[in-house]
C-alpha cells in the first residue's frame, strides 16, 4: 500500500487531505468570525454607504454564477483526471481557472466602483467590516487560481502528472471556497434587499 492510500485519521483517505481539511476548518472559523462582525455592524451607518445604496446584487450574482460554476468544471476535472483522461483533465481545469478570473474580474469592478463612490475601508463600519470579509475571500480566490494554475502546468508538462493527492486536495479547497461564497453572498447582497 503506497503512501497515497494509507487511512489517515476521521476517514479521509491521505495525509495532504487531512492537512487540507484540518486548514479548512480553522479557514471556516475564522470566516465565521467576520461574517458575524457583518452582522453586528450591517445597518448601524443609516447616514452612510451600506449594503443597500452600495451594493447590486444582480450584477455580483451573474459573476457569481461564473464561481459556482467553476464548482462544476472542478468536479468535472476531477472526474476526467480519475479515469485518465488528461486531456479532458486540462480543459475542464482551464475552464475553472477562467471562471475564477471571471469572478475577479467582477469582484475588481465592484471595488472600483465603490472606490469611485467614496466608499472605502475606512469611510465608516460597513466599508469596513465589507472590504474585510470580500477581501479575505477573493485573496482565497486568487490563491485557489494559482494552485490551479500549478496543477495546470504539472499537468501540461508531464502527461500523468500532478499526483492524485494533489488535485484532490486542491479541488477540495476550491469547492470550500465556492460554498463559502454561498454565504457570503446570501449575507452581504441578499439580505441588502431583502
Amino acid at each position: 500500500m503506497d503512501a497515497e492510500n494509507t487511512i489517515a485519521p476521521f476517514g479521509i483517505c491521505d495525509e495532504n487531505r487531512f492537512a487540507m481539511v484540518l486548514f479548512l476548518i480553522s479557514e471556516g472559523a475564522f470566516f465565521v468570525f467576520l461574517i458575524v462582525a457583518y452582522v453586528y455592524f450591517h445597518g448601524s451607518d443609516k447616514t452612510g454607504p451600506n449594503a443597500m445604496n452600495s451594493l447590486h446584487p444582480f450584477t455580483t450574482g451573474v459573476f457569481t454564477l461564473a464561481l459556482l460554476g467553476s464548482s462544476f468544471t472542478m468536479w468535472r476535472a476531477e472526474k476526467s483526471y480519475e479515469s485518465g483522461r488528461m486531456g479532458h483533465f486540462r480543459s475542464w481545469l482551464g475552464a475553472t481557472i477562467a471562471l475564477g478570473a471571471i469572478f475577479m474580474f467582477g469582484q475588481g469592478r465592484e471595488y472600483a466602483q465603490l472606490y469611485r463612490a467614496n466608499v472605502t475601508v475606512s469611510r465608516n463600519l460597513f466599508g469596513s467590516s465589507f472590504f474585510t470579509l470580500t477581501g479575505f475571500h477573493g485573496l482565497h480566490v486568487i490563491l485557489g487560481i494559482i494552485a490551479l494554475s500549478v496543477l495546470l502546468g504539472l499537468a501540461l508538462k508531464q502527461p500523468r502528472y500532478p499526483k492524485t493527492s494533489a488535485v484532490r486536495t486542491i479541488a477540495l479547497y476550491w469547492h470550500f471556497v465556492d460554498w463559502v461564497w454561498v454565504v457570503i453572498f446570501a449575507v452581504v447582497y441578499l439580505w441588502a434587499v431583502l
